[in-house]
């Protein structure tokens, strides 16, 4: 058995820190490492979610069971399907009040499938990289909590269609063919090593014309109609940006959806923005940029799907 330990203080409450721990649905969100999560049950104590994250040069998937004990302030996991080499994992987040001050600790113990020495050393990297950052954002996000609902960002565009529902999804799937098929796309690279895992690098312009590059994790789900996504390198006003893509069918046609979800980087909005420039200029912009540009991709994909349905 193997074990890794790592701490953080911050000046904030211990009921502030325990539910950023505790609401997971968050964490590709507030986390860097974390790249997605579905919460398969909950009970109000007992929860098991599936789990996508970045590990080192790899994404790693798993199932962990969660406890959560609000009284106490502790959060105990465990992986009940684990990804190669990993043989087992479980660990405890655990907050303590200091005084005006709280620490978090987060604890790992795990084994590894023939103890391989090097298997070894690669996951204690990971696993502290990946507490360390977590850790690191987990005490600025508790330390902005006052205005965190400022500083988080949702919205949705929808358009209603007549098409077949898979040819909607294969043109959102398809995304290494989007600099044919979008204005605003100049160019992609998309790996897909692990199925239904795409890695993309895109480089696009905003409305005024500026470039920018971003990088993104998706994970897609065909027989659901859905695509999540993280985007690892974000635009300078961003700290983080989680978004969705769906296509719902129904009997007389589909919804398609396009999500985002980001979290505001307050330090950046007057060098992005302009002097005096506030959170909810920011707010703003971001609702209008990031929708034009979903909103674009959405007429394409509807154009793309009923000109197949005439072409057939």
């Amino acid at each position: 058995m193997h074990r890794a330990v790592c701490e953080v203080t911050a000046s904030t409450p211990a009921g502030v820190l325990y539910g950023l721990i505790a609401d997971a649905s968050h964490w590709p969100l507030f986390f860097q490492p974390c790249l997605h999560v579905e919460q398969l049950s909950f009970d109000g104590s007992h929860e098991r979610l599936r789990m996508w994250a970045a590990a080192g040069e790899e994404i790693a998937s798993w199932v962990s069971s969660r406890r959560l004990d609000v009284g106490r302030h502790r959060v105990e996991f465990r992986q009940d399907v684990t990804a190669a080499p990993v043989e087992s994992m479980r660990g405890v987040w655990t907050v303590t009040s200091l005084g005006d001050r709280c620490k978090v600790t987060l604890e790992h113990a795990f084994t590894v499938a023939g103890d391989d020495p090097a298997d070894v050393a690669r996951l204690e990297r990971i696993i502290h990289a990946n507490s360390r950052a977590q850790l690191v954002r987990l005490a600025w996000l508790a330390e902005r909590w006052d205005r965190l609902d400022a500083l988080v960002l949702s919205f949705e565009d929808t358009v209603r269609l007549k098409a077949p529902p898979e040819l909607v999804f294969d043109f959102l799937y398809r995304a290494d063919d989007w600099p044919d098929r979008l204005p605003h796309v100049h160019s992609m690279h998309l790996v897909e090593d692990s199925p239904g895992v795409q890695v993309m690098t895109m480089g696009s312009a905003t409305s005024d014309g500026t470039a920018h590059d971003t990088e993104s994790v998706r994970m897609c789900f065909p027989g659901a109609g859905r695509i999540v996504y993280k985007q690892t390198r974000t635009a300078p006003l961003l700290a983080a940006h989680t978004g969705e893509w769906s296509v719902d069918p129904d009997a007389s046609g589909l919804d398609v959806t396009a999500r985002h979800t980001v979290l505001l980087r307050e330090d950046a909005i007057e060098q992005v923005l302009g002097s005096g420039a506030t959170i909810e200029d920011a707010r703003r912009h971001l609702r209008e940029e990031l929708g034009r540009a979903s909103r674009v991709v959405l007429d394409r994909a509807a154009h793309h799907a009923t000109s197949a349905v005439r072409v057939l």
